[in-house]
Parts: C-alpha cells; structure tokens; sequence
C-alpha cells in the first residue's frame, strides 16, 4: 500500500484539507504517519472516501456513516437504517410531487381568482395545518 500526502488526498477527491482534517478527527478516516508537515494516508483513503460521499448524497449522518465503517477498512452496512432512510426519501419525494402539482395548479387555474379556487384553497389549507404542526412539534 502507498502513501499520499493530505494535499494529494485532497486533490484527488476533490475534498478540501479542512474536510479530511474534520473527517479524521471525527474518525471518519486516519492517517498513518506525517511527512514533514504533512499527514499521510493509505490509498485506500479514496475508497474510504467514496462510501463517506455515498453516505451523505443518501442523506446520512456522518455520525451514521461512521458506525457503517470499521476500523478495519470492512463496511459494515445497517440495514434497517437504510430502509428507514429509503421511506424519508420515499415521503420527501410524495410532498415533493404535491407541491410540484400545486404549483403547476395555481400557474393554470383558470379560475379569476386564488381564493375562488378549491383546490388552491385545499393546498393553502393543507400548508398552514403543516405549519401549525411543525410549530407545536419545535416548541
């Protein structure tokens, strides 16, 4: 295995120095020894580093991503996590679709008036009963 240096890390992945430095305190990654100033690490740092990027476009949590990675270099992958990030991203995609449709409704009413609408009167009503329940859930 070789070594590379965090500059070279940092090149190849496209990752800030201060990313790998944050990732390496939080033992996301390790390097193995210092080169003057700078830290080294395996090549298989790269690989390391494409599961943390996979992770987080999935939506997870370093922290959760971090109790995916052994010490090892082995993956250890939580699957009930997965299934359960897979339904967030299932509901995020149906409100997604909702508001798409909303929006698409409203710019082609062809009613004269908003508030003559029902349907836009719905939606508008639906968002202040999701507002309503976001506020009493935060406070």
């Amino acid at each position: 295995m070789g070594l590379i240096d965090i500059a070279e890390v940092s090149r190849r992945s496209g990752l800030p120095t201060s990313t790998l430095r944050y990732y390496e305190q939080l033992g996301l990654i390790g390097s193995l020894g210092r080169r003057g100033l700078r830290r080294t690490f395996g090549t298989d740092v790269l690989d390391r580093l494409s599961l943390i990027a996979l992770g987080r476009s999935a939506g997870l949590l370093l922290a959760e991503i971090g109790g995916m990675l052994g010490v090892n270099g082995e993956v250890r992958i939580d699957r009930e996590l997965l299934v359960a990030k897979a339904g967030d991203i299932d509901r995020a995609i149906q409100r997604m679709q909702a508001i798409r449709d909303g929006l698409r409704h409203a710019a082609n009413c062809p009613a004269p008036n908003h508030d003559q609408c029902p349907s836009f009167r719905r939606l508008r009503d639906a968002a202040s009963d999701r507002l309503r329940h976001a506020r009493r859930k935060a406070g």
